[in-house]
């Protein structure tokens, strides 16, 4: 592979071969950051519902608990 690109210019290596990888493998990489995106977003929904939920308990508990203080 060295020998190959050896005798090309330097433009050839670090600008039509990244060029013609993205062109044919973008569809790919786009689904791929696509999938991780949605599922980062997934993940800090899911946080901040359980999150949510064990605020809602704690906040019942303690007020539930003072109630029966009394």
């Amino acid at each position: 592979m060295r020998e190959i690109f050896a005798g090309m210019p330097w433009w050839i290596k670090w600008v039509a071969v990244p060029v013609i990888a993205l062109v044919v493998f973008g569809g790919l990489i786009a689904s791929v950051v696509g999938f991780v995106i949605g599922l980062l977003f997934k993940l800090l929904v899911f946080v901040a519902l359980v999150g949510g939920l064990v605020y809602v308990v704690r906040k019942f508990m303690s007020s539930s608990s003072s109630r029966s203080d009394w």
